[in-house]
């Protein structure tokens, strides 16, 4: 089979999106499949897509290109290269699947590109809209998800399987009304070396941007109050690029300069080393819709704390949850205490995490999606 994939996020950004459509694409070629990749790329590298970086941002904007024609469509994203999968799909009069990873109506009110991305996006799908409701875009609340409900209904519409990457996701089809099929479907992580036993120095771990939709002050907060219980508690963010001097502001209101370690983006083959070391790992964010965080440090036998009692449900999991906890500070700061005190708790979530992982290796993973094609062209 061959298969057009369209992704909006550049080979070496630090995303779940990216890693998530490469990860995909190589299992499918070495399953045979013949994949088109399309991508933003600097280096034109076979099927990489002319691009412009965004200023101040970890972005490129894929320019206009004409893809050679597929059985099947693979959509990762809605910018202008998911958008040229959905045209793509259309005009060769072939199924297109979208791995919706995005929460459109979360991010909507904290980045200011959604609402301008999805001005575009009515454009290209030709919907027609008038002034006006271009215009609702424009106004936060009630009237801009109105019409966000309205893009992603006519988005749903033109799919023939939207692939939902955790059940809370999926859950979140709902205001879209979809008539394609839905699929839960995961992705999966790699195994890791097995984590040593634990050094006891509390170290309270964090990976993933500082941006407003991760939380960044959630888990601030929470862990000045893990520090007043146990002052040798560390904690260590890793990923960190946009808003460092706003993390540094915040880190320094509330007392914890010298207690927290900000690190830059490191290649993602250095971060085993930091679940490693870490004894908890803190996941703050509730926009996500999955987060590859969460399972790859469950599969280095990391015990978990997440705020968000939506992402509850591990991949492979049969009936064993998350630990989680509501996202205040206090619930949080709670529950990171009791993980870092409880070592019954601790060796249980560990144990637990480590059996969903192996429960859910690529090829499970690959099988199901290769189902999904097979299904969406029958």
């Amino acid at each position: 089979m061959r298969i057009a994939h369209f992704c909006d996020s550049h080979a070496g950004r630090p995303d779940g999106v990216a890693r998530s459509a490469e990860l995909t694409v190589r299992l499918l070629r070495a399953a045979g499949h013949k994949v088109d990749f399309h991508r933003p790329d600097p280096l034109l590298s076979p099927h990489g897509v002319r691009s412009v970086p965004v200023p101040l941002r970890q972005v490129r904007v894929g320019l206009p290109f004409t893809p050679a024609p597929a059985d099947l469509v693979h959509a990762h994203s809605t910018g202008p290269i998911g958008m040229t999968g959905f045209r793509a799909a259309a005009d060769w009069g072939v199924p297109l699947v979208m791995t919706w990873h995005t929460d459109l109506l979360a991010y909507a009110d904290l980045f200011a590109e959604i609402p301008v991305g999805a001005a575009w996006c009515a454009v290209r799908l030709g919907l027609g809209w008038s002034p006006r409701e271009f215009l609702e875009l424009t106004r936060p609340g009630a009237v801009r998800r109105r019409r966000l409900v309205a893009l992603g209904q006519a988005m749903f519409a033109r799919m023939a399987v939207a692939i939902a990457p955790s059940d809370k996701a999926a859950a979140g089809f709902a205001p879209f009304r979809p008539a394609a099929e839905i699929c839960v479907l995961p992705t999966p992580v790699p195994t890791v070396a097995p984590r040593p036993a634990r050094t006891g120095a509390n170290v309270v771990l964090s990976v993933g941007r500082a941006t407003a939709e991760k939380n960044p002050e959630l888990l601030l907060r929470a862990y000045a109050r893990v520090r007043a219980a146990r002052p040798d508690a560390r904690l260590v963010l890793v990923g960190v690029s946009q808003q460092r001097r706003h993390l540094a502001r915040r880190i320094t209101a509330l007392g914890l300069d010298g207690h927290v370690q900000v690190v830059p983006p490191v290649p993602h083959d250095a971060v085993a080393g930091f679940y490693r070391a870490a004894d908890v790992l803190a996941f703050a964010s509730t926009t996500d819709t999955q987060s590859l965080v969460l399972a790859e440090a469950e599969a280095a036998g990391l015990p978990v704390v997440v705020a968000d009692p939506e992402l509850g449900v591990r991949p492979g999991a049969v009936g064993a949850a998350r630990f989680t906890c509501a996202p205040t500070p206090d619930a949080f700061a709670a529950a990171l205490l009791r993980m870092l005190d409880d070592d019954a708790l601790r060796a249980r979530v560990a144990r637990d995490g480590l059996a969903a992982a192996a429960a859910y290796p690529p090829e499970v993973f690959l099988r199901r999606l290769e189902a999904i094609y097979y299904r969406a062209r029958s």
